[in-house]
């Protein structure tokens, strides 16, 4: 069996995220991982919160904290969202950790001996006041395009124009609020990765075919309009330090590494914080998996397209260029963005659903399902509130849960609380396990080439079999002239809801547990169903004693719905 490293893009630490966050990389990628393990691969599974930049900075000095303990603080509540989703991380890290700040200094270092880090002089905003030189974000005045007076020195977050500190009208520190500015000359590390294009190149060319589309274009455009050299150093007071044994004149200066430096490098970072973590006894060799990895190791990224060339260009730019066997990237799973009623999820604006909230109002197996059945795939997707109550009460409550309280209901009214034994299986059940059968064949054929709108179509249609099963048989019906009959239907029914609880643990793992546990069955080790076990049916047998779990989806009212679409924004003005 293959490793799989796995690694979703690391989410920034400054608020909790929204429903378009989860899908576009953290969710899939835990939907993945638990399909993997089911397949009885070793996964490792690595996130953690990117903690270093200006608006982390801001947002602690906003709240009156120092940055570490907003930093801290922000993570704590951010993994207990993640956790509430049930997204099974084998580690969640900090990009602040000592790790990744060990292996970041590494990089700089290796890269600088071999020829692609350059100090430069370049001209930069000074604020006397503060004492310190201002990073773009923390130059603020007013566009000189919309005219909107909050506008920040990288960009206009009213009209979204890329703008240049100097460009600001009555530019002023976000710091202190001073206008008494200066323009002066600094010096910072540069990445020289226009000496790396042609390695990059034969990197990306070597991959982009497998890769989907929307990731391989990306890469492709960056790698057409050519890679510039990058300053990679900040003058803030949060990051990783520039090492003062190779330049001792910026790190007496307080530079620190850029966030989209050190962040990438943090996958590896997090995987050490994950070996060192390890309880009494237990050794785990973080380096196999990421120094000199020998081909059983697939690494597998899941992002949103904005990361894209971070992840496909840049960073494969540094590893390269340290000369050290680090592991790349095998595939990247990029997705498009998801909306909110076609506009932009807004936290000033009150629109739009968080994740935290979406926790507030609905168990996670909801969002989860409802998320990964209209991943961003091929395109940006729309939420609306119509589109997810049609969903959920159609999908989950109709066709899986209603499926789930009939079958053990009426068997229970009818039979006891164990599982009926009946007639022995016919043609009809013959039938049914060929078509299950060839139903699981095609989701693992779309888990595997991780297609999840299109394994959520097969789930689906694995659900929907057993009702179709279920209304040709008519057990109701059955046991009034023929009750050994009846009470086949519900034996196979029954091993049904026991097949639907392991192969639909990826998507929905709380609800799947709920399933499973409905049966006493003492030796209940299966972590995946085979295809003979898919047609044969019979893992659950006669006399098993059962119980009936409260009902798994509730359905949205039309009443919960205009409530939802009240408190988070209907359509965009």
């Amino acid at each position: 069996m293959a490793r799989h490293l796995i690694t979703s893009a690391l989410p920034y630490i400054n608020g909790i995220k929204h429903l378009g966050n989860m899908v576009g990389s953290m969710l899939p990628a835990d939907v993945y991982s638990r399909y993997l393990r089911q397949r009885g691969h070793e996964v490792l599974y690595i996130c953690a919160t990117d903690e270093h930049g200006t608006p982390a900075e801001l947002a602690a000095k906003e709240r009156g904290v120092p940055v570490d303990t907003f930093c801290a603080q922000a993570h704590d509540a951010q993994k207990a969202v993640y956790d509430g989703f049930e997204l099974a991380f084998d580690h969640f890290g900090r990009s602040s950790s000592e790790q990744n700040r060990g292996i970041t200094q590494h990089f700089a270092r290796r890269l600088n001996e071999n020829g692609f880090i350059e100090e430069r002089a370049i001209r930069q905003v000074y604020s006397p006041t503060d004492g310190r030189f201002l990073p773009d974000r923390y130059v603020e005045g007013t566009c000189p395009h919309c005219g909107y007076d909050k506008a920040r020195g990288d960009q206009c977050e009213n009209c979204t124009r890329v703008l240049d500190p100097t460009d600001l009208i009555n530019p002023r520190s976000a710091i202190s609020g001073s206008t008494d500015l200066e323009v002066r000359e600094t010096k910072h590390l540069f990445l020289l990765q226009s000496k790396l294009q042609h390695e990059v190149e034969a990197w990306v060319s070597l991959h982009e075919e497998e890769w989907p589309q929307l990731a391989s274009s990306i890469a492709r455009k960056w790698l057409t309009e050519g890679l510039h050299d990058r300053a990679i150093t900040r003058d803030l007071d949060w990051g990783v330090p520039v090492p003062a044994d190779t330049w001792p004149e910026l790190a007496a200066e307080g530079k620190v590494f850029y966030v989209w430096f050190d962040a990438p490098i943090e996958y590896i970072g997090a995987t050490k914080e994950w070996a060192d973590a390890a309880p009494a006894g237990e050794v785990r060799d973080w380096k196999s998996w990421w120094y000199e990895a020998d081909d059983t190791v697939r690494y597998t990224e899941f992002m949103a397209k904005d990361n894209v060339p971070f992840h496909t260009v840049m960073f494969p730019a540094t590893e390269l260029g340290v000369r050290e066997p680090w592991k790349k990237v095998d595939y990247v799973k990029a997705f498009n963005w998801l909306t909110y009623y076609g506009g932009k999820f807004s936290t000033s604006q009150k629109r739009g659903v968080f994740t935290d909230h979406a926790l507030d109002i609905l168990p996670a197996d909801y969002w989860r399902y409802f998320l990964i059945a209209n991943a961003p795939e091929s395109d940006d997707s729309s939420f609306t509130w119509e589109h997810f109550t049609t969903t959920v009460n159609k999908d989950l409550a109709d066709t899986l849960g209603n499926f789930v309280n009939r079958v053990l209901s009426f068997s229970r009214k009818r039979f006891g609380d164990e599982v009926p034994a009946g007639a022995a299986a016919g043609g009809t059940e013959a039938k049914l396990g060929e078509e299950i059968a060839g139903l699981l064949a095609e989701y693992e054929t779309q888990m595997e080439a991780l297609q999840f709108r299109k394994a959520a179509a097969a789930l689906r249609a694995l659900w929907s079999a057993g009702n179709s099963y279920l209304e040709e048989k008519a057990p109701w019906l059955e046991i009034k002239t023929d009750p050994d009959g009846a009470a086949l239907t519900l034996r196979t029914a029954m091993n049904l809801i026991h097949l639907y609880s392991v192969v639909s643990e990826p998507f929905i793992p709380a609800s799947a547990k709920a399933m499973r546990s409905a049966f006493a069955l003492a030796d209940d080790t299966a972590v995946w169903v085979s295809a003979d076990e898919a047609k044969s049916l019979d893992a659950v047998p006669a006399g098993t004693a059962f119980t009936v779990p409260p009902v798994l989806f509730a359905k949205i009212t039309d009443e919960d719905l205009e409530s939802y679409k009240e408190r988070f924004g209907g359509v965009p003005e």
